[in-house]
């Protein structure tokens, strides 16, 4: 960590850092590190399989204080330590955070030091999750990871990589300087806002391929990394996510609902599908404008210098959202141009009737197609915003704040056609 500089909380503060076993549990020794640059105070509790992996005489070493393991221990201080320790602490962090104590956590079990301290806790509580991936995809890990974010717990997502398992995929612990940053902006008071609690967001993300024969295809190059950044932080304020996804280079975000359609029809008979769900619908898949008219059942074979492709549009899935858009929906669309870039964007805005729709040039080296930034202008009816390059998160985080902007006009406007004796507008029909 030492290129990493974290800003120190306004005052000296107190942290719980819980240690589970798993190999990421050495991590956790940076991430008591960076707190104490920070000018945290450090107190550390393992579990007792973390301890076949790091002993606490490490973190004991580092942080000056007894590392808690067994509170029934014959060398505890503190015959009540989950209390003291759960509620003298300012935040308590869980790095590495195992299935089996996410679990815990998620169903009230209080069976060992850790489980029954995170009970005990009054102060805000973040997990970094890390364990196999199937482990992470399974459908109980995701039940209790979506009861812990309803109950208010935080979480800095893991990675995706090789693990020591030999699985590549999501689960990996995430860097120790991103779980300090997390705590961090927490301890300042800076939490992420729970603004779109109740809203539930239907996505698209990725590319679209459509079929020339069985091994050639039509498609673009999207990645999917500025979709599931904005299904990564909307879960994260609050809202229930369903993401349709085409082909993607990057892994979907933990706690996100993905439905995989490949081709333009496919994601149009998804979100045919999740639509009605849905209060705000986001179209950022680069879907493709065009497909064979004929796929081949076999492979083409090169039979001379050239060949010619007869295309057809494919189904406008946008279009087909905004025109039938149940009551209250907000329709939210990307503008991917090389040229023209605002005037393109702002006659989609108007042809579509979106709610509003955000345009970046593609042409650009730091933003657009598979790139870690963008440059965006977020354009609705009545004003353009034009940002500088962000990250694509925290180009995700303004997106969002604008539709936050929109539903609060929507409702404005909703509350005022009620007192008037206006009915509001209907969907108008099915796909």
């Amino acid at each position: 960590m030492s290129s990493f500089n974290p800003q120190a909380p306004s005052s000296v503060t107190s942290v719980a850092l819980g240690v589970c076993g798993g190999i990421a549990a050495y991590k956790a020794v940076e991430v008591l590190r960076g707190l104490q640059r920070a000018g945290c105070t450090v107190r550390v509790a393992m579990t007792k399989r973390a301890c076949e992996f790091v002993q606490p005489l490490t973190f004991r070493a580092l942080s000056g204080s007894h590392v808690v393991v067994d509170d029934y221990a014959a060398d505890n201080p503190d015959p009540i330590a989950h209390i003291t320790f759960s509620q003298t602490v300012d935040l308590l962090i869980v790095a590495p955070a195992t299935a089996n104590m996410i679990a815990k956590f998620a169903n009230g079990i209080a069976d060992d030091f850790l489980s029954s301290t995170y009970l005990a806790c009054t102060a805000p509580v973040l997990i970094a999750p890390a364990m196999n991936t199937t482990m992470l995809e399974h459908p109980a890990t995701q039940r209790n990871l979506r009861q812990l974010r309803a109950d208010g717990v935080h979480f800095v997502e893991p990675d995706a990589g090789e693990m020591a398992c030999g699985t590549i995929g999501p689960g990996r612990l995430s860097e120790p300087e991103r779980i300090v940053k997390a705590a961090l902006e927490i301890l300042a008071g800076r939490p992420v806002a729970k603004d779109l609690n109740g809203e539930r967001f239907l996505i698209t993300v990725g590319a679209t391929r459509e079929e020339i024969d069985p091994v050639r295809f039509i498609s673009n190059r999207s990645s999917g990394k500025m979709g599931f950044a904005l299904a990564e932080v909307a879960l994260k304020r609050g809202a229930a996510v369903t993401v349709v996804a085409g082909v993607t280079t990057v892994d979907p975000p933990v706690g996100v609902r993905v439905v995989t359609a490949l081709s333009a029809e496919e994601m149009l008979k998804a979100v045919a599908s999740e639509a009605g769900k849905a209060s705000v619908f986001i179209g950022a898949a680069a879907i493709a404008d065009y497909r064979p008219v004929q796929r081949a059942e076999q492979k083409i074979k090169k039979a001379s210098e050239s060949m010619t492709l007869t295309l057809e549009r494919t189904p406008d899935v946008l279009s087909q959202v905004a025109a039938s858009r149940a009551n209250g929906m907000l329709v939210v669309g990307f503008a991917a141009e090389t040229e023209n870039v605002l005037d393109n964007a702002r006659e989609k805005l108007r042809s579509k009737k979106l709610d509003a729709i955000v345009a970046n040039d593609v042409s650009r080296a730091d933003a657009g197609f598979d790139t870690a930034t963008n440059a965006i202008t977020i354009i609705t009816k009545d004003n353009a915003t034009e940002l500088p390059v962000l990250s694509k998160r925290e180009a995700a985080d303004r997106i969002l704040d604008a539709i936050v902007a929109l539903r609060k006009t929507t409702r404005a406007s909703n509350e005022g056609a009620a007192t008037e004796g206006r009915p509001y507008k209907t969907c108008k029909k099915n796909f």
